[in-house]
């Protein structure tokens, strides 16, 4: 299993020191949150690229349906050569009420869901190279042979985990097709979960069987542990390895509106992932 951490709020600069923090204490990866207006979550990673060697860095999740995919294109690119084949793109329809309505974004989540299925298209097509054209109900785009960057260094591509509702057909049909699964689980009521553990071994179980030998796929799961007690951290974390998770994502959600997020943030960092053996 590796082991990410969000970065719970912060300006580039805090970006930066955490990304240093958490390599040097044996973290995999570092993840920024994108909000519809506020820090910029690439140029946060970009400060975090230029302070690490080995840190994966990515977004904890970039809602595709409000992003024009030709300019997110454009950023994981150039981050991605930054740091030298680092990049983690996660993404997913987004939570509408951080905002959405006031900057009058899409709300109609089968609207967000055709963004997200034609922004992915369009991004995977992009990144391969020109020429490159799409014809699709929200986006049109022609061939353009003025300056296009080179492809990224990763190969065959910018990775990218989705965010998949399990047992939702096409919410996992999507996520499959690409190379991981931010999972969770929507109940009769409409209600979003995180979950379980036996759920996550079924969910494990079910890429095996719908992936059988294909390339690695990451199934992400998230939470707080305990940095003071690493026993009790790495019990807190075994059984979801066992369950075939292969990311754990510390995420200090609760710190975001907290003046002391940035600062236990950073101890939490200092203390280094669980320890599982």
């Amino acid at each position: 299993m590796k082991f990410g951490f969000v970065l719970p709020y912060g300006d580039a600069q805090a970006a930066g020191e955490l990304a240093a923090e958490l390599e040097q204490a044996g973290w995999d990866g570092l993840f920024v949150w994108e909000p519809v207006w506020g820090y910029d979550a690439w140029i946060l990673l970009a400060a975090a690229a230029v302070r690490t060697e080995r840190l994966r860095l990515g977004t904890m999740i970039t809602p595709l349906a409000r992003m024009r995919p030709w300019k997110l294109a454009s950023e994981t690119v150039t981050l991605d050569h930054l740091s030298n084949g680092r990049v983690i793109l996660s993404v997913g329809l987004g939570a509408v009420d951080t905002g959405w309505a006031a900057f009058g974004e899409p709300t109609d989540r089968k609207t967000r869901a055709e963004l997200l299925d034609e922004g992915l298209a369009i991004l995977t097509g992009l990144w391969a190279g020109q020429p490159f054209s799409f014809e699709g109900q929200h986006y049109h785009i022609e061939p353009l042979d003025f300056l296009p960057p080179p492809p990224p260094v990763q190969k065959p591509r910018i990775p990218i985990w989705v965010v998949g509702a399990w047992r939702h057909s096409k919410s996992m049909r999507r996520a499959l097709a690409y190379d991981g699964l931010l999972p969770n689980v929507i109940g009769v009521d409409g209600s979003v979960r995180t979950p379980s553990v036996a759920e996550v071994a079924e969910i494990a179980a079910d890429i095996r069987a719908q992936r059988g030998s294909q390339a690695p796929y990451d199934l992400v799961v998230e939470g707080s542990t305990p940095g003071d007690d690493p026993t009790a951290a790495a019990d807190q974390v075994r059984p979801w390895v066992q369950a075939g998770a292969t990311w754990w994502i510390e995420a200090l959600w609760d710190a975001v509106d907290d003046p002391g997020g940035p600062a236990r943030a950073l101890q939490r960092a200092r203390q280094g992932p669980p320890r599982v053996d």
